[in-house]
């Protein structure tokens, strides 16, 4: 009796340090689409790997283990399953697998040292990861545009899910999904092409034309040019009613030189005939 007693006391003394040495070991945390912003406050280190990736498989067991350390390290350690959510692949712009990232107070460095625990743990103890370039600010996961590339990640995922569906659950071929992909690309396009416009000419209305004051000053312009050649049109000019003012002129013009052609044939006419009274003949001259 006094044995079971003396084995019950220490059982119930050990039972605060095992408590005290659980709660000392850290947990791996999961992130996803939705709690994938913790990242941005403190600092991680986290895994972005795959179920079917043999790498990740290898990999995961060893970083189990070091997540134990995250208390100690002061650091918490996390993995994000990249097949359950697809955008933060395109967000953290992974394109290996698997991918480690450290994360201080919002700036990201990939880690691409030997995987295993002891370097991981040595890498946030020493503070490697100081000696690492960051990603730049036009890469940050929390940029609008790696945003933007993390929304056509999701939506290149559902398109491939629609895609399985029609081919497994309503059994239509291959390219028959590719072909009604085909025709609604081209309908969202053109659809996107006239919202566009739209907008387009909403922020930036067409400037009005000029034409009230161009036509005024084209009927001023043929109105003197009817008063100048009133005077001199013939017959013929005012059969031709489509007539341009540019084409009456250049008639009246030439009217006006054969006029003057004429004038002047007539002049030395008339001059030739005033010579040969003036000039006396050869007989005349002979005689006198």
């Amino acid at each position: 009796m006094a044995i079971s007693l003396l084995a019950l006391t220490r059982i119930l003394l050990l039972l605060p340090l095992v408590n005290l040495s659980a709660s000392k070991q850290g947990q791996l945390i999961e992130l996803d689409e939705d709690s994938w912003h913790q990242l941005l406050e403190g600092e991680w280190m986290v895994e972005f790997f795959a179920p079917w990736c043999p790498a990740c498989k290898v990999l995961g067991p060893i970083w189990k283990d070091f997540s134990q350390w995250s208390n100690d390290l002061g650091v918490k350690i996390a993995h994000v399953d990249l097949t359950v959510n697809p955008g933060l692949s395109g967000r953290f712009m992974v394109t290996a697998l698997p991918t480690i990232y450290h994360v201080k107070d919002g700036v990201f460095r990939q880690y691409r040292g030997t995987r295993d625990k002891e370097s991981f743990i040595s890498f946030v103890e020493e503070k490697k990861w100081q000696g690492v370039e960051p990603v730049s600010a036009w890469k940050a996961p929390q940029s609008i545009q790696m945003s933007m590339v993390a929304q056509f990640f999701k939506l290149s995922m559902a398109v491939r899910g629609l895609h399985t569906t029609l081919v497994d659950n309503y059994g239509i071929p291959y390219w028959g999904s590719y072909i009604l992909f085909a025709l609604a690309t081209i309908v969202l396009g053109a659809l996107l092409g006239l919202l566009i416009v739209f907008i387009i000419d909403a922020v930036f209305p067409p400037k009005p034309l000029a034409a009230p004051a161009q036509a005024k000053g084209d009927d001023l312009a043929k109105g003197d040019t009817g008063g100048a050649e009133s005077g001199t049109k013939s017959d013929e000019d005012e059969d031709l009613v489509d007539e341009s003012p540019a084409e009456k002129s250049e008639s009246s013009k030439e009217e006006e030189e054969v006029e003057d052609a004429k004038k002047s044939e007539e002049e030395k006419d008339t001059a030739g005939e005033v010579r040969r009274r003036n000039v006396p003949s050869s007989e005349e001259a002979t005689a006198d």
